[in-house]
């Protein structure tokens, strides 16, 4: 008996095929291996017209690969599809079962959280079929993002400067568009605040006769110092001991954040880096997945790895250091709840892994397994005091703590800022007066809200509950890839193209291109997922609202006029304007498509030597495929040509060119090596 398991990735499938017995035989999809066509109304792939019916086709490039696992699933007495374990992987593996022509007998559907032996070997002893709902969801977010990304960009590209647009970029846009006009529109209010020094303590101020103090002009604050004098009365002192909790385990989201902003990757180098940890890395001894599944929204961890992982910390630190945090149990099916992300096993230690790991995949691992051992552990607890000093009717305070059991903090302590702030034994102290050194006055002023940086604008989308884990990171990456925005010191600055594609989107699309449009449709497709609405319901209620809008986008929005180059069109006099082709910018006559002038740029063509041959110019030239050579410019009447750059000297055995080829400079004519 022989059974085949498809995945998605090469890497993953050697890992996997580790693990099984010689009845198994584990190949890779390589990822999607078929897309929405893009023929019928509006190049689509839908057939709006009959109940939303997708036209399905092999992706381009993806022939070769489908032929060989048709050949290789007709020869398996089963095929086990064990595709990652979210909607899309479940769509993946819908489409493999259809294309592939599979049916219920013969094919399995296993999904696993982590690869490591016991794992997969479990997953696949228990098997079940494909979840449709899921499908239908994935199926639905596609067949959205396909029309309003189809519809809309070719609108923007026809109608403005804009490249594309896009259900959950356009608004990731206007979420960044809106902050930056919120900045610009801000006006900086003036405000003072007034600090007694102590030498070892500093206390501000905070009331006058029992009510809060704002100060506002320098005046008021002067006004003020003219009645202070450096002795102060202790007034109270509050101490209380607090818990400081340990941070939940990572989400996709939250994991994205911490390593923006404490190791300095960007979302998508974080999702390139747990992928290969997930997908499996030899380490040695073994190969085996190191994390959970990187695309999760669940805070939950395995019973098995919470009674493991408190084990640990009991030997290694001592009882007082297990936490006591309630852990949501698992549910029935084990198979089908996403857990955080976490380390496979608390045993792989960061440092015993180092060697095997590349310093980011070190840094992020380390990171990760931190957090999730942190998560287990006991609070920290400090003591917090607080203390009030009372001068002339003016109250200042006085705030400190202090560490007393370090609690998770023990693992944790570097990627969270606890610098203690220690005060006076202030309820032993000798006297109730305190002398202060100094007192001054500062000026503020407000600040407007941050821009945005990768970290601030997921946790911003999260929160507004639009986008989804696997999503994150290719939003980042687009909304700059069109031009939208550009990052600067971390932050997202629109520009001047993403200001106007979102007046434009909000012009006649503020009914869909917003939060709460968007987040709805996210529950929806939850809803879809979980049975509790019909997909094409969703489908129609959608294109209703829809389709009218983009109808009079068409016929309304003001065109954006190409920019002028001040130039004369060499054959009919007309303007030359800037364009926009599917190479780059060019320039052409305005005139188009009565006059089809097109200026031809205009290279300045550096001469590397000259011809053995000719003795016209050596220049860099490009094959059809765009390879380098370097050939004659008297090309074609001579036809001297060479793969390698030439030094601009001549051989002294036969006065051909020298060549760069390998490092050394050498005659290919002769074989002479300088």
């Amino acid at each position: 008996m022989s059974e085949l398991v498809i995945v998605e990735s090469p890497a993953k499938s050697k890992t996997i095929e580790k693990y099984l017995g010689n009845n198994y035989h584990v190949v890779s999809s390589k990822g999607h291996i078929r897309d929405l066509a893009t023929t019928g109304k509006y190049g689509l792939g839908i057939d709006i017209e009959h109940g939303f019916t997708p036209n399905y086709i092999p992706i381009k490039g993806k022939k070769k690969e489908i032929d060989n696992l048709k050949k290789l699933a007709k020869s398996a007495d089963k095929v086990i599809l064990a595709t990652d374990p979210d909607r899309e992987g479940e769509a993946i593996s819908w489409h493999l079962y259809d294309e592939l022509g599979l049916d219920d007998e013969k094919s399995e559907r296993v999904v696993f959280n982590e690869i490591t032996k016991d794992v997969v070997i479990d997953a696949i002893n228990n098997p079940r079929k494909i979840d449709m709902d899921l499908v239908k969801s994935q199926e639905t977010r596609r067949m959205l993002d396909r029309i309003i990304g189809f519809r809309l960009s070719k609108l923007m590209q026809r109608k403005t400067g804009g490249k594309s647009a896009g259900r959950v970029q356009s608004v990731a846009l206007k979420l960044i568009v809106d902050r930056e006009r919120e900045i610009l529109a801000f006006v900086p209010v003036e405000y003072w605040t007034i600090e007694a020094d102590f030498n070892t303590f500093k206390a501000n101020l905070e009331k006058y006769q029992d009510k809060k103090i704002e100060i506002k002009t320098e005046s008021e604050a002067d006004e003020i110092l003219s009645k202070l004098t450096k002795s102060f009365k202790i007034d109270s002192v509050e101490e209380k001991e607090k818990l400081k909790k340990p941070k939940d385990p990572f989400r996709t989201s939250t994991l994205q954040q911490m390593a923006a902003n404490r190791l300095n990757f960007s979302s998508s180098k974080t999702m390139q880096i747990a992928q290969k940890l997930y997908e499996g890395m030899n380490i040695g001894s073994e190969t085996v997945g190191l994390i959970t599944y990187m695309r999760t929204d669940s805070t939950r961890l395995s019973d098995v790895f919470v009674n493991d992982t408190k084990n640990f910390i009991k030997n290694k630190y001592g009882s007082e250091y297990v936490g006591s945090i309630k852990v949501a149990k698992e549910p029935k099916n084990a198979q089908d709840a996403h857990e955080a992300i976490r380390p496979t096993s608390i045993m792989r230690t960061p440092e015993s892994l180092k060697e095997y790991l590349s310093t980011d995949e070190y840094k992020l691992y380390r990171l990760i397994y931190l957090r999730s051992l942190a998560y287990l552990m006991s609070s920290a607890k400090t003591l917090a005091t607080t203390v009030n000093l009372e001068n002339n009717g003016y109250m200042f305070k006085a705030t400190g703590s202090v560490l007393k059991f370090d609690g998770y903090l023990k693992v944790y302590s570097e990627y969270e800022d606890n610098e203690d702030v220690i005060l006076p034994d202030f309820k032993n102290y000798h006297s109730d007066v305190v002398v202060a050194d100094t007192i001054e006055k500062f000026q503020h002023f407000t600040k407007p809200a941050s821009r945005y940086t990768e970290a601030s604008l997921i946790k911003e989308m999260e929160s507004l509950g639009i986008g989804r884990p696997s999503t994150y990171a290719t939003i980042m990456k687009t909304i700059q890839d069109r031009g939208y925005v550009k990052l600067e010191d971390k932050k997202f600055f629109p520009t001047e193209i993403g200001f106007e594609t979102n007046d434009k989107l909000q012009e006649f699309f503020s009914n869909i291109v917003n939060v709460e449009y968007t987040a709805n449709m996210e529950t929806e497709l939850d809803d879809i997922a979980e049975h509790k609405i019909n997909n094409i319901e969703v489908l129609e209620k959608f294109y209703e609202e829809f389709a009218p809008l983009v109808e009079k986008a068409f016929k309304e929005m003001e065109k954006k006029e190409p920019t002028k180059t001040g130039e004369s069109c060499p054959e009919c006099g007309s303007d030359l304007v800037i364009r926009k082709g599917k190479y780059g910018e060019f320039v052409a006559c305005s005139n188009y498509p009565t006059c089809k002038y097109v200026k031809k740029e205009e290279k300045e063509v550096k001469s590397l030597a000259k011809c053995p041959k000719c003795g016209h110019d050596i220049i860099e030239r490009k094959t059809k495929k765009g390879k380098i050579f370097y050939g004659c410019s008297n090309f074609p009447k001579c036809k001297y040509a060479t793969w390698y750059e030439p030094t601009g000297e001549v051989c002294p055995n036969c006065q051909n060119l020298l060549v760069t080829k390998n490092k050394h400079v050498l005659c290919e004519e002769c074989g002479y090596v300088e």
